[in-house]
């Protein structure tokens, strides 16, 4: 029995503009932090870190790029996107963690856009596939 498509599909076709965007976002920002010639103290609230900024930008250029890239499968309603955009949302939000004391707002932003993505892809992704077909 075939699953009725909703107007909630909608919402993943913001979800895949949304990982576009956030890709975008990424390799933006790690172009910035990868050719930043010095390292970054970070305050995390108790201690001083000292962080490689450099090596962190070619990180989120490297997903950055994965993530337009699905994004763009992800129009072309592959099946296989939706379980790899996940994978790669999530990988995204915690490296936004983790980057988080460097870059306070930006990650803040790219982390809730990487939310809202993963809420679109899990729970309505599958009315894609049925859309298309």
């Amino acid at each position: 029995m075939a699953r009725q498509v909703t107007g909630w599909v909608g919402w993943v076709w913001f979800g895949a503009f949304l990982l576009l965007t956030v890709g975008f976002f990424n390799v933006i920002g790690g172009i910035v932090a990868a050719f930043s010639p010095d390292d970054v103290l970070a305050w995390s609230g108790h201690d001083v870190v000292l962080v490689d900024v450099s090596t962190w930008g070619w990180v989120h250029i490297v997903l950055g790029v994965l993530l337009v890239l699905v994004a763009a499968f992800l129009f072309a309603a592959r099946p296989w996107a939706r379980i790899v955009a996940a994978i790669l949302v999530t990988l995204n939000l915690l490296t936004q963690f983790l980057y988080l004391p460097i870059t306070p707002w930006w990650s803040l932003a790219v982390i809730v856009l990487d939310v809202f993505v993963l809420w679109a892809l899990i729970v309505h992704g599958a009315e894609v596939e049925d859309a298309v077909r």
